[in-house]
């Protein structure tokens, strides 16, 4: 029987094969494998209505996030990393909700494999964070990363990327601040901006030029709502943000976040 190791994650072609999940929350490592997570007392059937990468509704073997977060407070952020260097920023308080918007690890069980995602592309296992009643999150894309390797525990992105900060001169509730938040939550799980961030799958959104330098605002927000409808190209990876998810007020104050930080260029460190 052939075997396949892939970094990151081990994946054998067999019913035996293994993938591993490992979680850092700050009081020692755990690596849990996939056998594990299928037999874990509190695994269940789980019907997602609305899946976000599939596009059609999914039927999971899945654990309560929940109830893999040992430790973890409300007010900690956690930090999900997928195999192709997504990466996800949360605060820890939705992921540990038992109602409303509830979190899931879904586990791909081997001898039951999920479709692949478009033709081409593999399945999003080996484990994928999938929500139930998303829309009384509200629960964005962003928040439903996919071949998940790990989770971490890390101080909040304001603390560990100070490069992102609008000026301090800015009172709290400005609605560049807002646009802050709302780019953490939907856009640095792929996107950089002046270097900073962990995210490897996107470009910049400050370096060497912001998006408001070469887009008006109007295109730029029916770039955002639409990627494929502006700019059609098959590789083409970023999904659009519905009204139902970034309604107009909030969209608004990204594009100011961003148009913002253009006067806030830092260089890149080598």
């Amino acid at each position: 029987m052939k075997a396949f190791i892939v970094i990151g994650a081990l994946l054998i072609s067999s019913p035996l094969y293994a993938a591993q999940l490992a979680l850092d929350l700050g009081a020692g490592a755990r690596t849990w494998q996939t056998e594990e997570l299928l037999k874990h007392p509190e695994a269940q059937t789980v019907q997602i209505n609305e899946d976000v990468s599939y596009k059609k509704p999914m039927t999971y073997r899945a654990v309560p996030l929940a109830s893999l977060l040992t430790g973890i407070k409300p007010d900690d952020h956690l930090q999900a990393v997928a195999l192709d260097g997504f990466a996800a920023e949360m605060p820890a308080a939705p992921l540990l909700n038992a109602n409303g918007a509830r979190a899931w690890l879904a586990i791909e069980d081997p001898a039951k494999p999920w479709p692949p995602l478009g033709e081409g592309k593999k399945s999003a296992g080996p484990f994928y964070l999938v929500w139930t009643d998303p829309q009384a999150g509200p629960i964005s894309p962003e928040q439903w990363p996919y071949a998940v390797a790990s989770i971490k525990r890390l101080s909040a992105v304001a603390d560990r990327f100070p490069a992102l900060l609008p000026s301090p001169s800015l009172a709290k509730d400005d609605p560049v601040n807002k646009g802050f938040e709302l780019f953490q939550k939907n856009c640095l799980a792929c996107h950089r901006l002046n270097g900073a961030g962990d995210a490897q799958f996107g470009p910049d959104l400050n370096i060497p030029f912001n998006p408001t330098e070469y887009f008006s605002q109007d295109f730029l927000k029916r770039y955002i709502r639409d990627p494929q409808g502006l700019r059609h190209w098959p590789q083409g990876k970023m999904p659009g943000f519905s009204a139902a998810v970034l309604p107009d007020p909030e969209l608004d104050q990204l594009v100011g976040y961003l148009k913002h930080m253009a006067g806030r260029k830092q260089p890149l460190k080598q």
